[in-house]
């Protein structure tokens, strides 16, 4: 069975696309019914290590680990011996994750110590940020459950199925604290609830799918398989990678902590505005390309591993390139219109303006280190983009201390992009140094074209905004509509060049077998 990639990218960037705007209006929500106060610090606290568990077990080393080795078995041993190794390593996962649930449970309040030990001073913070914690803390269960789910899933390229299961925490979290709060007390326990009620919902929607594909089986005990000790193996140096990244975005809140006030803030509005383009292009490519690329390991094809690799390339450049370059320009149309209002001052503006251009020149590395790495993945190779993660974020730390006084909160900003941008290079490198990859003919020819079409789409929009009125003019839908139509101005006269230069999209679609 031969599967179009370009169409199921499509089709994980609008999954991620609208779970980024119901974030955003889960945001809002909040913010209009719990305000800022104790208990919504409480329930961030609560909400942050369950969340942090996530990122490091459930979605980063798991997946990196557990892919190329499903992919391994579903191509070379069959049916039945996939759901063997799949039954085993469900089993393992809910075993361990239900023992550090316990654990997290029992030790909530030792844990609030450790994570946040400013609350202890206040008895009625802590004590209710343990409560929260003490809630959450099994949507660490049920979402590296719903992980595994979405690996199997994808490696069965039903790529949309786990794209959308994340919008069900936010539908989850938006009800509740419209329709709970009255019936709770206090009513932050509605958010915390919600947090719960979310983990089944993208668990429960998933399992119906993997029935399908026959893949739905129940979890079984056998520390002695081969495919878990695999799994186990590589999960260690994963671990390590993920987690090395988690402390380098604790280093550079601590790092802000010193600067101004409302410095954290502005890099945090900054970050969310980066991570729209980084999560529904670099998430969608990396989740398509670990599956596939692992196939193709699998499969001892060199050929096409190389061909997806060069794909993937020659896509994140076509879109991230311009997306980056846009979003540096059109970094006070965004701020002004999305942010400032009310207590969010035209400072407030400028200054979550100015960390996101420093954001913007990352943001291309930041989305290639998406396609690159699971060059690395697909063939077991943890190790080598381990040491480079490692490296990369030493450098940025060393960039902290360098740009922090002279570039403050902005300063932070660069080293991350910088670090990136590192980072992405010395995949590449690696990754031609080891004759994993080799580009195909055609880049130059490619790169010129891509060039002249981005500097008519940065002149496009630089003339626009030279006619527009000031972005603090108009309420927030007259805003809107106006930056809608500046947008849709760049994105036309950027693909009307690239349809002169003989840009085709059925040039860039991809049958996975």
């Amino acid at each position: 069975m031969k599967h179009n990639l370009l169409k199921s990218l499509a089709a994980v960037s609008s999954m991620t696309f609208i779970s980024r705007i119901l974030g955003f209006i889960r945001d809002a929500i909040i913010a209009r019914v719990f305000g800022v106060s104790i208990a919504t610090d409480a329930f961030f606290v609560a909400f942050k290590l369950p969340n942090l568990l996530r990122r490091i077990f459930a979605e980063g080393a798991f997946s990196q680990a557990f892919v190329p080795i499903l992919a391994e078995y579903k191509t070379q041993e069959g049916d039945e011996a996939t759901r063997t190794f799949v039954a085993y390593i469900a089993g393992l996962l809910t075993l361990v994750l239900a023992v550090i649930t316990l654990i997290g449970i029992l030790a909530a309040p030792f844990i609030i110590y450790i994570t946040a030990p400013g609350f202890a001073n206040t008895t009625e913070k802590f004590e209710l940020t343990t409560l929260l914690l003490r809630i959450t803390f099994p949507y660490i269960l049920l979402i590296s459950l719903s992980s595994l789910c979405g690996a199997i899933l994808n490696t069965w390229n039903r790529f949309s199925i786990p794209a959308f299961a994340p919008t069900f925490l936010n539908f989850s979290m938006i009800g509740c604290a419209l329709f709970m709060t009255p019936y709770v007390n206090p009513p932050i326990l509605a958010l915390a609830i919600a947090v719960v009620i979310g983990g089944f919902l993208q668990l429960g929607y998933q399992l119906p799918y993997l029935y399908k594909i026959g893949m739905l089986v129940l979890p079984r005990i056998n520390l002695k398989h081969k495919g878990v000790w695999l799994v186990l193996t590589k999960m260690v140096p994963a671990i390590i990678g993920v987690s090395a990244g988690q402390i380098s975005l604790i280093l550079n809140t601590i790092f802000a902590s010193f600067l101004a006030a409302g410095s954290v803030s502005w890099m945090y509005y900054a970050d969310r505005l980066m991570e729209f383009p980084a999560g529904v292009l670099g998430v969608a490519l990396g989740t398509i390309l670990l599956p596939s690329l692992s196939k193709h390991a699998a499969g001892n094809q060199p050929g096409k591993f190389n061909e997806l690799i060069d794909w993937g390339l020659r896509l994140c450049l076509l879109l991230a390139l311009p997306a980056a370059v846009a979003l540096g320009i059109l970094s006070e149309a965004l701020t002004v219109t999305l942010f400032q209002y009310n207590a969010f001052s035209a400072t407030d503006s400028l200054m979550t303006q100015k960390a996101l251009i420093a954001y913007s020149l990352g943001l291309l590395g930041l989305i290639l280190i998406k396609v690159l790495a699971p060059g690395f993945y697909a063939r077991k190779d943890i190790k080598t983009p381990l040491i480079i993660a490692v490296i990369a974020i030493v450098l940025t730390q060393c960039l902290n201390l360098i740009l922090i006084k002279p570039l403050g909160h902005v300063g932070l900003a660069l080293s991350i992009g910088l670090g990136a941008c590192f980072n992405a290079y010395m995949l590449l490198w690696q990754l031609k140094q080891q004759k994993i990859y080799t580009p195909l003919k055609g880049w130059y020819s490619f790169l010129v074209k891509l060039a002249l079409a981005v500097l008519v789409m940065a002149g496009t929009l630089f003339l626009a905004l030279y006619f527009v009125p000031s972005w603090e003019q108009g309420g927030m839908l007259v805003r809107l509509i106006r930056l809608l139509g500046v947008v849709i101005l760049g994105a036309g006269s950027y693909f009307g060049m690239l349809y002169l230069f003989g840009f085709k999209i059925r040039d860039y679609i991809v049958r996975n077998k």
